[in-house]
């Protein structure tokens, strides 16, 4: 059989086939106990991560990842954390992206550093070759792309290829782009993680994570899934797997209005600059056209008036909740300054780019010329 296309896999799967009881999709399971017969090694329970709910999920996004196996969790940290306290110990050494979501980051220079966990930031966007950084001691990178809040690219493959010659294990964030749009495991990364809450689920109402990687690390980040109790309930993978089912027509939607409202504000007087992947003027264009099918719903704006008056012009806008969250139907927007970085002082944002006039925008699926208009308005 040829292998089947992404918006095939989001509806179909070979757990969805068996029909519980002939539904045509699968029911919550509520139950926190299971009968088992005795010597029977497939216990079910809630916590295992392996009731229907649970496992259509994990099915569907390994497939759309290109992996062998995945992990569901209750959170996108418990899955970004897990991940890295799986792969790496007390005393080794990871490499981490310098710009990347705020939580993270805040794990990483919290609970790993009091692990005795060495750590080295390092720029994977402007230089793939991190060669010069490795050490004895090196297990692990993690890295991010696009990149938030600035949409920078990282060079996959060859970030990839130098992990795989170093022995280092090579994890990526793919929130931002979803598989529907980038496959990392294609391009040769060791394991993806996910904040499901976003563009997986797509309707802002639930909160989980998602690891997709080999059977082996899966085995081994399962696991201790399992012993820090990390598993969602049966109601929010019910609702991931709702939401998962118009994933790949969502994302198209997102991707065209995002590219369209890009060009706007980029050819507007009141912005200094627009980070998109997606338009021609982004410095790392030609490389996000190599990797990504499609350039996704995420961008950032940086505009040329002071805060205050750029707060005035936000609060005009009709359709563009001030939210701390992305990936939803509807249209959001934040200040990274106030939000995902406001734990840096003011000199130290700015030197990564990240100005108090800079605003992170995740495109829904309205119309685009209601977009549009919404932002001539705010900003006539």
């Amino acid at each position: 059989m040829k292998k089947i296309k992404d918006s095939t896999i989001v509806l179909h799967s070979e757990k969805t086939k068996k029909n519980i009881l002939g539904a045509v999709t699968t029911p919550i399971f509520q139950s926190s106990a299971y009968l088992y017969p005795f010597g029977d090694e497939s216990l079910k329970y809630p916590r295992y991560g392996n009731l229907p709910n649970q496992e259509e999920v994990i099915e569907k996004i390994s497939l759309l990842e290109n992996a062998e196996d995945g992990v569901i969790f209750a959170t996108g940290m418990a899955a970004v954390s897990t991940t890295i306290l799986t792969v790496v110990k007390p005393g080794e050494h990871i490499i981490v992206q310098d710009q990347i979501y705020g939580g993270t980051t805040s794990f990483i220079e919290g609970l790993l550093k009091e692990l005795k966990i060495e750590v080295t930031y390092f720029d994977f966007c402007s230089e793939p070759d991190f060669s010069k950084v490795i050490k004895s001691n090196t297990k692990a990178i993690y890295i991010e792309s696009p990149s938030n809040p600035l949409l920078k690219i990282i060079d996959i493959p060859t970030v990839a290829k130098i992990s795989k010659e170093n022995k280092i294990i090579s994890i990526i964030d793919n929130t931002f782009a979803t598989p529907i749009n980038q496959k990392p495991i294609q391009l040769g990364i060791d394991i993806v993680v996910h904040s499901a809450t976003k563009y997986l689920n797509g309707h802002s109402d639930l909160i989980a994570g998602f690891v997709a990687s080999s059977k082996d690390y899966i085995k081994r980040i399962r696991k201790n899934s399992r012993d820090l109790g990390c598993t969602p309930n049966d109601i929010t993978a019910y609702l991931l797997a709702r939401g998962l089912k118009t994933l790949a027509i969502r994302v198209e939607k997102h991707n065209q209005n995002a590219i369209k409202l890009a060009k706007y504000l980029s050819e507007h007087k009141k912005v200094n600059v627009v980070n998109y992947p997606g338009l021609e003027s982004h410095p790392q264009h030609e490389l996000a056209k190599k990797f990504m099918k499609g350039f996704g719903g995420m961008l950032s704006v940086e505009f040329n008036m002071d805060a205050d008056e750029l707060n005035k012009r936000l609060s005009k806008l009709k359709f563009f909740a001030r939210a701390v969250s992305l990936g939803g139907v509807e249209s959001l927007l934040c200040l990274p300054s106030e939000t995902s970085h406001s734990y840096l002082p003011k000199s130290e944002r700015e030197k990564l780019g990240i100005k108090d006039t800079l605003v992170r925008i995740s495109t829904g699926i309205e119309d685009i010329d209601d977009l549009i208009n919404d932002w001539e308005e705010a900003l006539s």
